[in-house]
């Protein structure tokens, strides 16, 4: 089986778009599954936080420094980016516009927990991250969308909440009692093994969301086209801020790695939801788009921190000798 996750582990950048593309091809046979996401993600939540325990997660709130500059990036830097961006790139369309600002301001994605504990970052961090961005987000989001484009809409907080309390909180909370029940011995023991299936698991959710998607991506043009470029500039640069300002503050590599996923996903889910139900369909666009990049994305991102990484380990070395 660890043979199998170091296989995995360097395939991955080609797993998600890959997975993407089966998803919107096979899309009449797979949306009828789009129901098994959440328990997918619920069992790879679990998986991931068997590494980590509640000492840990209380080490974090005591030093709360990365979860504000996460917060910071979410909510102000990206957001603002984006409305600039959007500016630029389509002055006077303001449903597109808006789309892609509405595609910066939802909470951090969830998915972004799974590639944390993939790449050994800060697992307490990113839930902690996941949990407080996700609990703000009713007051959050609209407050955001009124500043930058004047529209107030609602979320469904119950919904949302149940949501988050499935697919992550529950899970997270079992895997961390079973951790410290065993003093880490079941990490050891069931973690290792595991890990391969989270990473197929991965593949599979990505898939069933290319299923979903599938719709909106049917009539391609010019617009789309520049919709797309642009989305994924944006989402992109997500990436590379949250990167440099976790170097520039000078955090550890763990940190590093989780503000580099929490800054640059998205909960584009919730995304389309709103996105569809309190706007024109054209507003829905964008941040459905980014939903074709995201995992690929993250993908390639945690490639170049793990060489990085590495590389960083290697120069220690070299000088050490």
């Amino acid at each position: 089986m660890q043979k199998l996750n170091k296989q995995l582990e360097k395939i991955m950048p080609f797993i998600t778009p890959v997975s993407v593309v089966l998803g919107v091809l096979l899309s009449t046979y797979l949306k009828d599954f789009s129901y098994l996401i959440p328990w997918i993600f619920a069992f790879m939540t679990f998986a991931g936080s068997l590494s980590s325990n509640f000492k840990s997660l209380k080490e974090v709130m005591i030093h709360p420094f990365p979860i504000l500059l996460a917060m910071m990036i979410l909510h102000v830097l990206m957001p603002l980016w984006a409305w600039g961006v959007g500016h630029i790139a389509f002055s006077g369309d303001a449903y597109t516009i808006t789309g892609l600002i509405l595609g910066m301001v939802i909470p951090t994605g969830v998915t972004s927990f799974i590639w944390v504990s993939i790449y050994k970052g800060n697992i307490p961090l990113v839930l902690a991250v996941i949990l407080i961005d996700t609990l703000l987000s009713p007051i959050l989001v609209p407050l955001s969308l009124s500043l930058f484009v004047g529209q107030r809409v609602e979320l469904d907080f119950i919904s949302m909440m149940k949501g988050l309390l499935g697919m992550i909180v529950i899970p997270s909370l079992i895997g961390m009692l079973l951790n410290q029940a065993t003093k880490g011995k079941i990490n050891e023991q069931v973690g290792s093994r595991l890990a391969p299936i989270s990473k197929i698991c991965i593949g599979i959710v990505v898939m069933l969301n290319g299923s979903v998607v599938a719709p909106y991506l049917k009539h391609i043009n010019l617009k789309l086209v520049g919709i797309a470029l642009t989305v994924f500039l944006i989402a992109l640069t997500g990436y590379l801020f949250s990167f440099l300002l976790g170097r520039l503050m000078k955090r550890d590599r763990d940190t590093v790695i989780t503000l580099t996923f929490s800054g640059g996903m998205r909960n584009i889910s919730a995304g389309a939801v709103l996105a569809v139900s309190f706007f024109p369909a054209a507003v829905a666009v964008p941040v459905v788009v980014g939903m074709l990049f995201q995992q690929i994305l993250a993908s390639t991102n945690g490639y170049f921190l793990d060489r990085f990484y590495h590389k960083k380990v290697h120069e220690q070395e070299s000088v050490a000798l």
